[in-house]
């Protein structure tokens, strides 16, 4: 988690899309960094806590609360109000460091190397305890992923740090709910699709990646990200009503799978070029593991990075009714491309902008003091402000969270 001495001191600790992929976040030696994507050429950024070092940042989709972790206090969670630039309730701490925080309205999930702590979101009594999940398997990288939806509340999280296996669990209901054979290696990365219903995965090795029905485990989709070279996978990410999949990795190419129906259940009839033809004679003349290979969907789209070796996430959003793809680098970059959703082929770079570079945009203070000094619609909602804390005296603090324009 930390860096050493010797590395560029411009390189981001932390650098994640929000869940609903409309704005980037981002943890540096000099605070957290929000940065939110309205348009493709004036991006606007939201800044704050210049004084530690945020290794851990992320959004409630495009609300004003803010989770963070610092590597000066890697045992301590805190919950900033980005906009009042006040903390929303008194810091969290733990009994060893913090690997990985995940947001949803309904959950707020907490991954320890060995314990997972689940807790109520900001649709509820806040923060308040709801189950811990003693002594998981070893999870030294803090891999996990929480669903967004609201409907399906599951995080997901390997079954150990030398098997593929992947651990479903139901947040809302706190009971195991499938283990998923996934691959025969270590899992290197894992993303929900919009609705919890399905769940793609990649391993170490990183030349295949599937997707899995989170009902009954089942691989629905089976991509080839390269037949040679082998890749660590950085990010997966589902976009456009969950129609498509990216992945970015250690080689310069950023690729994107359409999930298109699955090719178990084609009518084989209709498939008619040469390369579904090798697919079925494979399968009756070649051995299993040569026929998969042939089997497996290459990628609909792809883009190229400029530098080769870089540190990405990547997603798939709108933006002005148009579809993007979205590259951010730790080296701090971001890369715009454009993308063909009927055609695919390569995808063009259309912006670059360089993280330091964005200007900062002033929060704005929507709410005017009262006499009392509690701000007018903190008085309205039930909070108090104290010593740059807010109390709540509400069961809820949903009411009190605000988009970011």
């Amino acid at each position: 988690m930390s860096l050493t001495e010797n590395e560029d001191q411009t390189k981001y600790l932390y650098v994640r899309f929000n869940q609903d992929s409309t704005s980037l976040c981002l943890g540096s030696r000099s605070g957290f960094q929000l940065v939110n994507f309205l348009s493709t050429e004036d991006l606007k950024m939201i800044s704050g806590c210049t004084e530690e070092e945020i290794c851990i940042a992320e959004r409630c989709f495009s609300s004003s609360i803010l989770a963070y972790v610092s590597l000066q206090s890697p045992r301590k969670l805190n919950f900033l109000h980005v906009e009042r630039d006040v903390m929303i309730c008194d810091p969290r701490c733990y009994n060893n460091s913090i690997l990985a925080v995940k947001l949803s309205r309904k959950r707020i999930v907490v991954i320890l190397e060995d314990a997972i702590y689940i807790h109520v979101g900001l649709a509820g009594d806040f923060m308040s305890d709801l189950h811990r999940i003693k002594q998981t398997p070893s999870n030294p990288k803090g891999l996990c992923a929480l669903s967004s939806s609201d409907e399906n509340c599951l995080l997901a999280y390997p079954g150990g740090p030398n098997t593929g296996e992947l651990i479903i669990f139901d947040c809302y209901n706190l009971v195991d709910k499938i283990v998923i054979p996934a691959h025969d290696n270590p899992l290197a990365a894992m993303a929900f699709d919009a609705n919890g219903d399905k769940i793609a995965t990649a391993s170490e090795k990183g030349t295949i990646i599937r997707v899995h029905a989170i009902a009954n485990g089942n691989c629905l989709y089976e991509f080839r990200r390269g037949f040679t070279r082998c890749a660590n996978i950085y990010s997966l990410s589902f976009g456009i009503n969950s129609l498509f999949l990216c992945a970015s990795s250690s080689t310069e190419t950023i690729h994107i799978f359409k999930l298109e129906t699955p090719a178990n259940n084609r009518n084989k009839d209709e498939s008619t070029s040469w390369i579904d033809y090798l697919g079925r004679a494979s399968e009756t003349y070649l051995p299993t593991n040569i026929s998969k290979v042939f089997n497996q969907e290459r990628s609909f789209a792809f883009a190229k990075l400029p530098l080769k070796n870089l540190e990405t996430v990547c997603t798939i959003t709108i933006i002005n009714e148009t579809p993007w793809l979205l590259v951010a680098s730790y080296d701090g970059y971001v890369y715009i491309y454009d993308l063909n959703i009927n055609e695919g082929g390569e995808c063009n770079l259309v912006r670059q902008h360089k993280l330091s570079e964005i200007p900062v945009a002033n929060a704005e203070r929507r709410d005017s003091s009262t006499p009392t000094g509690l701000s007018y619609a903190a008085a309205v909602r039930g909070f108090e402000i104290k010593s740059n804390r807010i109390t709540t005296n509400s069961p809820t603090i949903e009411s009190a969270v605000t988009p970011i324009s």
